[in-house]
C-alpha cells in the first residue's frame, strides 16, 4: 500500500480548491482532481501530478468515471467536496429566483457532495480518514439576495453534521473559508471590486491545521481557527 496520503478534491480547477490542490501537493500527497474546465484543470494536474478526471460532479456519468479512478487508489484519506454553484448572477431575490435554476444549485451543492461521499465511504472508512464539505456564511447569515446559495449551503451543513454522527470513525467538517477573491465570489458581485478580498491561499493554511491536527467533526470557520492557531 502506498504510504503517500491521498486526496480526491472537486472544484480544484481554480480558487480555494487550486489552491488546496497546490499546497497537498507541496506536502507529497497523491491527488485525484476534478472540475469542470478540462483546460484549468489540465493546468493543476501537471502542477501537481495529480490524476485529472474533468467533468461535472453533479453529472452521474462522471461521478462513475470517478468512482472508477477511486477504485485503482490503494488508500484514500481526504475528500474535500469544494465544488459549489452560485446560481444566477446578479443573485435574484427568492421572490424572484427561477425554480430550474434553484434545483441546480441544490444538485451541485447538496446531492452531489453526497454522492462524493457515498462512493468515497468505503475506502476513507479502510483510513479512518477525513471528509470536508466547503460551505459559507450565507448558510448562517440571511444576506439579501443570497437565498439560494445560502440555502444549498445550510442544507450541506447539516448533512454534513449528520453524515459525521453517522460514522464517528471519520473526521467529517464542514468549513467556511470566509470571503475570498475568486470568480465565484466576483460572480457574486458583477462590475464590483472585490480586490479587498483575501486570495484563496491566505485561507489554505486554516484548512491544513484542521486536516493536520483533526479536532472533534463539526463546522468550523478559517477565521477562528487562524485566531487559535495563527
Amino acid at each position: 500500500m502506498s504510504e503517500k496520503p491521498t486526496a480526491l478534491i472537486t472544484g480544484a480547477s481554480a480558487g480555494f480548491g487550486r489552491a488546496t490542490a497546490l499546497a497537498l501537493a507541496k506536502r507529497g500527497w497523491t491527488l485525484i482532481i476534478t472540475a469542470r474546465g478540462p483546460e484549468p484543470l489540465d493546468r493543476v494536474r501537471e502542477a501537481t501530478g495529480a490524476t485529472a478526471v474533468p467533468g461535472d460532479v453533479a453529472d452521474r456519468a462522471h461521478r462513475t468515471r470517478l468512482a472508477t479512478a477511486l477504485a485503482d487508489l490503494d488508500r484514500l484519506d481526504l475528500v474535500l467536496n469544494n465544488a459549489s454553484a452560485l446560481g444566477p448572477s446578479p443573485m435574484p431575490h427568492l421572490a424572484d429566483y427561477p425554480l430550474d435554476e434553484f434545483a441546480a444549485v441544490l444538485r451541485t451543492n447538496v446531492v452531489a457532495p453526497l454522492a462524493v461521499l457515498q462512493l468515497a465511504l468505503p475506502k476513507l472508512r479502510a483510513r479512518d480518514g477525513t471528509a470536508i464539505d466547503i460551505s459559507s456564511d450565507a448558510a448562517v447569515m440571511p444576506y439579501e439576495g443570497w437565498g439560494g446559495y445560502g440555502a444549498s449551503k445550510a442544507a450541506l451543513d447539516h448533512l454534513t453534521a449528520v453524515f459525521a454522527a453517522e460514522n464517528p470513525r471519520l473526521r467529517v467538517y464542514s468549513f467556511d473559508p470566509g470571503d475570498m477573491r475568486t470568480a465565484m465570489h466576483q460572480a457574486a458581485f458583477p462590475g464590483e471590486d472585490i480586490s479587498d478580498r483575501p486570495e484563496p491561499e491566505t485561507v489554505v493554511p486554516a484548512l491544513l491545521h484542521l486536516i493536520d491536527t483533526r479536532p472533534p467533526s463539526g463546522r468550523y470557520t478559517a477565521a477562528e481557527l487562524s485566531v487559535r492557531h495563527p
